[in-house]
């Protein structure tokens, strides 16, 4: 298949139709759920470090917040924000926030079905998540949307976010700011994953319980470092940002000018491939989590969208738009990396080059624990040893691969992988309305000593 008409299908797939059922399904169940990701965000935050972590699960709710941040905090947030902008002008920022505004309330429904619908398998470890509640929640008769779903999730952990895209943005941004060869860096790599992601779940939300808030402060800290450096720019930008996102972008320099729907298109897609808001997979590993409210992991999983786009997005788009470079003929890591050495002259690019690493590492664990339980949804237990395997090797071979047709392949299945989950998150927004009710009255009860 060539890669002109692999475009065209990822173009078709990623296109107006998806993007609209992806945030009109944000929109309908935020209209639902009254609106839930404003009245209820004070309490999801406190809930990442305050849940009560009673009931089944395989761990507690602030791991399994952490797993997920850890695959959908990736290159999306520091190389897709800086391809947003690039493309679509500072206005894509702004519709960037309203897809994570609105995908909050889709974040939150997924975490509830996850709970509401997970089972157990025979090594008695929690599976759960869209193909779970696609086959419970919806029925029988919906098994072949569930396999679907599960079939194109072991895709996408295998040749796409999972592991070529990530490990090749390691080993480039390595070979380019610390010259270190990429053999080098593909077997340490190699051997890190395979030490941690053959260990299972409790060993990836080990790890990604304690990198994900330190991977977090240190690219925060960057960022903030910045825009303290530049503050008198920082209220031009941010006007700058609401201004572009209803006006065409002129075209200046590199920038070649955009419009007003191309710059929506460009900030819904990067907002909802950085967050995953509606793709399904942050509810696999939500499903894990000890809670015996659906609801209350649900405000938890909201928080993901919240800290991923909302907060670092947010930053790197700032920096982008400070620095001016966005009109220049630089683009991605390349544009961020230049952006940074405006502040940081001396170690800029090393500063960005951990806080990539960092995060592509993460989403590699992340997405490994996705594929297993697709895996194990499809072909039972027997399959995730082969799986784990068969995603090391991948992990080694990803750091010499410039597989273009791969990386767009991986593309058109991560948004294949949403539409099974939104057709069942618009089926089962009445049993999500429930249990949110029945949380919330649990929650009045707890205060009133009852």
């Amino acid at each position: 298949m060539s890669i002109a008409l692999l475009n065209q299908i990822d173009s078709f797939v990623w296109g107006p139709p998806l993007l609209v059922l992806l945030v009109g399904t944000g929109i309908f169940l935020s209209f639902r759920l009254g609106f839930l990701q404003v009245f209820r965000l004070p309490r999801s935050l406190k809930l990442i470090f305050s849940a009560e972590n009673q009931g089944e699960g395989d761990i507690d709710s602030f791991k399994a917040l952490c797993t997920a941040l850890a695959a959908t905090v990736g290159t999306g947030n520091i190389v897709g924000v800086a391809t947003a902008i690039k493309a679509g002008g500072p206005g894509a920022i702004l519709w960037m926030w309203i897809a994570a505004f609105f995908g909050m309330a889709t974040k939150y429904a997924e975490g509830c079905l996850a709970v509401k619908y997970r089972t157990v398998d025979d090594k008695g470890q929690i599976s759960g998540g869209p193909m779970y509640y696609i086959e419970n929640g919806l029925g029988k008769a919906y098994r072949p949307l569930a396999i679907a779903f599960a079939f194109f999730g072991v895709l996408v952990a295998y040749f796409g976010i999972g592991t070529f895209a990530q490990v090749n943005s390691i080993v480039q941004i390595t070979q380019l700011n610390a010259g270190i060869p990429v053999t080098y860096t593909a077997v340490v790599l190699t051997i890190l994953v395979a030490a941690i992601t053959l260990g299972g779940l409790q060993s990836i939300a080990k790890t990604a319980s304690k990198v994900v808030p330190a991977m977090a402060v240190i690219y925060m800290a960057s960022t903030i470092g910045f825009l303290v450096i530049f503050a008198d720019k920082v209220p031009g930008a941010v006007a700058e940002v609401f201004y572009d996102a209803f006006h065409p972008t002129a075209a200046v320099g590199g920038f070649l000018g955009a419009s007003v729907l191309f710059a929506m298109r460009n900030g819904v897609a990067r907002g909802v491939f950085s967050n995953e808001s509606g793709l399904g997979s942050a509810p696999i590993v939500a499903a894990a989590a000890k809670t015996k409210w659906p609801a209350e992991q649900g405000l938890v999983s909201m928080t993901g969208t919240f800290i991923d786009t909302i907060i670092i997005c947010t930053m790197t788009g700032l920096v982008v738009v400070i620095s001016g470079l966005w009109k220049t003929d630089l683009n991605g890591a390349a544009l961020t990396n230049a952006a940074f050495l405006q502040a940081y002259p001396s170690f800029g690019g090393y500063m960005l080059m951990v806080g990539l690493v960092l995060f592509a590492f993460t989403t590699i664990l992340g997405w490994n624990y996705y594929g297993e339980r697709c895996m194990e949804y499809l072909v039972g237990t027997k399959g995730i040893m082969p799986y784990r395997i068969g995603f090391i090797i991948l992990v080694g071979c990803g750091a010499f691969l410039k597989l273009e047709s791969i990386w767009i392949l991986a593309d058109i299945v991560n948004g294949l992988m949403a539409i099974p989950n939104l057709i069942a998150l618009l089926g089962l927004s009445g049993v999500v309305v429930a249990e949110t009710r029945k949380y919330m009255e649990h929650v009045k009860a707890e205060k009133k000593g009852v």
